[in-house]
């Protein structure tokens, strides 16, 4: 339990740490929000609870195919705010839009060889 207590506080620390820098430096914030810092303590964490390669290697990977559908949320959200749509208007069709394109990865990445 006092690990579970200790992954959600280092979690609200990096999330608290990104909000506060994104306040005087968005695009510092930016960088530290787009370093694969979740990914890593992820594989720490999971490679401490069960340390396979190939369960590891899978994970990996499975992570990379996973990022891409992501991606074009953050060139929309931008897009919609210049374009004046309300903030949270923007962020729900940034959301929506990457759900879409994960249900899309998962129907089609299997189809043509990914092991997600």
């Amino acid at each position: 339990m006092l690990t579970l207590i200790a992954k959600a506080l280092l979690s609200g620390v990096l999330i608290v740490a990104i909000a506060e820098i994104g306040k005087r430096q968005p695009g510092l914030a930016a960088l530290v929000a787009s370093l694969p810092l979740v990914s890593i303590l992820g594989m720490i964490l999971l490679w401490s609870g069960r340390p396979d390669a190939e369960n590891m290697a899978h994970h990996a990977q499975a992570t990379f195919w996973y990022v891409l559908p992501s991606l074009p949320m953050f060139l929309l959200i931008p897009m919609l705010l210049r374009a004046g749509v309300n903030f949270w208007i923007a962020l729900i069709a940034g959301c929506a839009l990457t759900v879409a394109l994960y249900l899309g990865m998962i129907a089609i990445g299997p189809r043509v060889g990914l092991r997600l």
